[in-house]
């Protein structure tokens, strides 16, 4: 697959199916390597996304926000992620490009909607939605890649109605794929999204960019979910989940079925071994990031609220695979 043709190649794909394309949203700390494995195991999306990466991480290794391990791919993985950069200059997004191109990814997405404190104080993610220019311009730079670039914003700043100047903005820039969350920074995710703008969005790109794929993100829990509001508003290309993945690892299975605590523990246990295994090459995995994916796997209504429990005094993958081993003593019929 040559890098021009990598979004129209996953948008024909799915088109002939008759469905949206599906992806996995880049989540900090969340979109992998290791958790990447695990969601393909359970029902793989169209594509993955990855963490959000630093522009200028990486080719400045002595930057204050160091790119470790996110872009590191286990070699068991099948497919290269989409690499998500944050900035705000022009040139970082140049010259990660250029590196990006030479180790195989096949294309970028901007981020212009992070509502984290730090990222908006260091001008990225939902700063670029006060600053168009420096939008347009990274834009532009990450183009010279010849990767396919995309990118994914909110509505807007402060005010939902913000999005009625800004898509078209970011339309005219032409990229492959503008990703809505639908919500704005303020917002946060305090609020329901605003599934009612999507037919205006649309409308926008039709009129603007019809040949950008339009996807949208924020309170999708699953693929069933996303094929309804696809059908629900012709012209949507994609369908983007995020937080779903956290409700039900199964998010993108196409025929929704009922999973055994077994299965859920089972896929718990690949986790441990791909963590594992991630921290041979880098010292960045520590063990407590691991307890606030517990709660997808042992889950209250399976009865394992007590293995969760359990699990959660842990201080190693060790312990919980000892845990694990004696699942039984913790779990309610």
């Amino acid at each position: 697959m040559t890098e021009s043709t990598f979004w129209s190649d996953i948008a024909a794909k799915a088109k002939a199916k008759q469905r949206p394309f599906f992806t996995m949203a880049p989540m900090e700390a969340v979109s992998n390597t290791v958790f990447r494995q695990v969601i393909a195991k359970a029902s793989a999306p169209d594509t993955f996304f990855s963490e959000f990466v630093y522009a200028k991480g990486i080719t400045d290794p002595n930057t204050k926000f160091p790119v470790h391990g996110r872009l590191y791919m286990d070699p068991r993985e099948q497919m290269k992620p989409v690499v998500q950069l944050w900035g705000n200059v022009a040139e970082d997004f140049e010259a990660a490009g250029k590196v990006l191109k030479d180790m195989g990814f096949p294309a970028i997405d901007i981020n212009m909607g992070c509502p984290d404190s730090t990222v908006i104080k260091n001008h990225g993610g939902s700063d670029l939605i006060r600053n168009h220019q420096w939008a347009q311009d990274v834009i532009a730079a990450a183009k010279t890649s010849g990767l396919a670039v995309s990118a994914k914003t909110r509505l807007g700043y402060s005010k939902v109605e913000e999005f009625r100047d800004w898509i078209p903005f970011l339309l005219e820039q032409h990229v492959d794929v503008l990703t809505i969350h639908l919500r704005t920074k303020m917002e946060m995710s305090k609020v329901d999204a605003h599934l009612e703008v999507i037919d205006d969005i649309i409308k926008m790109r039709d009129e603007i960019a019809p040949e950008t794929l339009i996807q949208i993100n924020g309170d999708i829990p699953d693929y069933q979910s996303g094929l309804k509001l696809a059908q629900d508003h012709p012209g949507l290309d994609g369908i983007m989940i995020g937080r779903g993945v956290f409700s039900n690892p199964f998010a993108f299975e196409k025929e929704p079925q009922t999973h055994s605590l077994s299965e859920l523990l089972d896929l718990l246990q690949m986790q441990l071994d791909l963590f594992d295994d991630f921290a041979k090459h880098y010292d960045i995995p520590r063990f407590a990031s691991l307890k606030r994916f517990f709660k997808i796997y042992a889950r209250p209504e399976l009865g394992a609220t007590d293995l969760r429990n359990k699990m959660m005094d842990t201080k190693s993958t060790d312990e919980v695979r000892k845990i694990l081993a004696e699942a039984d003593k913790y779990i309610s019929n």
